[in-house]
């Protein structure tokens, strides 16, 4: 009998072991984090790809404490939508600064919350209107390129980063964009080759 309870505590031991990985970090199969010395609510936030706002507020906004744990509230971004997230980050955003890696998830979750848009990762990503993709990298395939480490940092940057920022909806290059539409938009930012815009 005590054998059959140590491979059951094995065999979960191993099943929680083998969450989806993101940047070396485990998505929580459990929901607490263990504080290590010098780690900020914002370093555990875009570690596992949760809001800090919602860390901090699950928390209570305590002193973080090294050996001790918090609780890790529930990412609202599902694993499978951070890595295709991720892929479209690498297929946009290319030889551009980690800043615009991250700029480029932060439209895509602006976009779920926006009621101009649809309301998932998936769909919006997917997008077509009036016939065109909303994502070039889904017409030209791209976007099934796997991920690079940084475009996954970059989505749990993105996700730690949601209620703040400048609620940028469109980005574009400049020197290559046809649409004069887009070029009428409000800019937000510029990072890189891309202007951001809302």
């Amino acid at each position: 009998m005590n054998k059959l309870k140590k491979l059951v505590i094995a065999a979960g031991l191993m099943l929680s072991m083998s969450a989806f990985t993101l940047n070396g970090q485990t998505e929580a199969a459990t929901t607490t984090h263990t504080v290590h010395y010098g780690e900020t609510y914002w370093n555990i936030a875009k570690g596992f790809g949760v809001p800090v706002n919602s860390l901090m507020a699950t928390n209570n906004s305590r002193p973080l404490i090294a050996g001790k744990n918090i609780t890790l509230p529930n990412s609202p971004v599902t694993a499978a939508d951070k890595e295709l997230m991720a892929r479209l980050v690498r297929a946009e955003a290319v030889g551009e600064p980690y800043a615009g890696k991250v700029a480029v998830a932060v439209v895509v979750l602006n976009r779920v919350k926006s009621d101009q848009f649809p309301n998932s990762v998936r769909e919006v990503i997917y997008q077509i209107s009036n016939g065109h993709y909303a994502f070039t990298p889904v017409e030209n395939g791209q976007i099934n390129q796997a991920a690079d480490a940084e475009s996954k940092r970059a989505v749990n940057e993105a996700i730690a980063l949601m209620g703040k920022g400048n609620g940028s909806l469109f980005f574009y290059n400049p020197n290559t964009a046809q649409s004069s539409w887009i070029k009428s938009r409000q800019v937000t930012v510029k990072i890189g080759n891309h202007v951001f815009a809302r």
